[in-house]
């Protein structure tokens, strides 16, 4: 299918990209890697007037250690950050989530910074941003502002980014010393987007007690943005987890949700594996937490 015309444009710095978006405003849209607006365009359900493509710019990739967070420019091929050792040892549920996009071909040409931006509810980025409290820093020719991620993300493919305005980079947090983590998402098959999935993260604390000071938990493709699963936190917190605290809190994570229905399955359906993935990733994160070494989650 051919895609729809468009003016093109291939900018060398940020500066020159603010200039255009600035100058167009909505009839503008930025590329990535592609992965997504391509087959958007092709199917029609997007047509700007301008594509301003962010391949050529410098300064927009790269990750770096920046002691509380690791920033990712937002055009680092997320690829690149599977494959980064930082990564996996600063943010392991990152680096647990990312072998969960599509395929090596499709990771290759996606970007951290485009998956973000792109805002798809069923996407394992945003749901890894909004449980690990990244923030978005995001610049236009206005000046340069930080969107934490429960603010970012609005609605399907909607954020608070505004028309002049482009992401540039991420920063996310740094997991803790003791902290646990897991990312768990049920797929028709592999590279597919999630019926369901959870990313979540237990933190027991240094004072050796076992109990959880910190939970949080965050499903994805179940509403039209991740979400937080905030009682189902809340009642976590100050417990010894046990299996039962766990199903509870799964049961809990669960009770208001009203995923849509569809050729994959029910409502129904999906608030049941809903329940299940929950589970599955707390008792993971509880795990590795309490320094066990669970079955990694992620596909072979």
């Amino acid at each position: 299918m051919k895609l729809p015309p468009f003016d093109y444009a291939c900018p060398d710095t940020v500066e020159e990209v603010l200039d255009l978006l600035g100058e167009h405003g909505d009839e503008a849209k930025l590329i990535a890697g592609g992965q997504s607006l391509v087959p958007l365009l092709a199917m029609r359900l997007a047509r700007p007037a301008l594509l301003v493509d962010l391949g050529g710019v410098a300064g927009l990739d790269g990750i770096d250690d920046r002691g509380p967070f690791v920033a990712f420019g937002a055009m680092t091929r997320e690829r690149t950050a599977e494959r980064s050792k930082l990564v996996a040892e600063r943010v392991p549920v990152l680096a647990e989530a990312l072998p969960f996009i599509g395929h090596v071909s499709i990771r290759n040409r996606g970007t951290i910074g485009g998956s973000i931006a792109h805002a798809d509810a069923a996407a394992e980025l945003p749901a890894v941003a909004l449980v690990t409290g990244a923030e978005m820093v995001v610049r236009s020719r206005r000046g340069e502002r930080v969107v934490p991620a429960d603010a970012f993300f609005v609605s399907h493919y909607t954020t608070d980014l505004a028309d002049d305005e482009c992401l540039v980079s991420v920063r996310v947090p740094v997991t803790a010393a003791g902290a646990g983590w897991a990312l768990h998402e049920i797929a028709p098959r592999h590279g597919d987007f999630a019926l369901v999935g959870v990313a979540a993260m237990v933190d027991l604390g240094g004072d050796g007690d076992g109990t959880i000071d910190e939970a949080r938990i965050c499903l994805f493709g179940v509403a039209d943005r991740p979400v937080r699963a905030e009682a189902a936190e809340a009642a976590l917190v100050g417990a010894r987890p046990t299996l039962d605290d766990v199903a509870a809190a799964a049961a809990e994570a669960v009770r208001d949700l009203q995923p849509g229905s569809d050729m994959h399955g029910s409502a129904a359906y999906r608030r049941h594996l809903a329940e299940v993935a929950v589970r599955r990733a707390l008792t993971t994160a509880v795990r590795r937490a309490a320094g066990a070494a669970p079955r990694p989650e992620g596909p072979a």
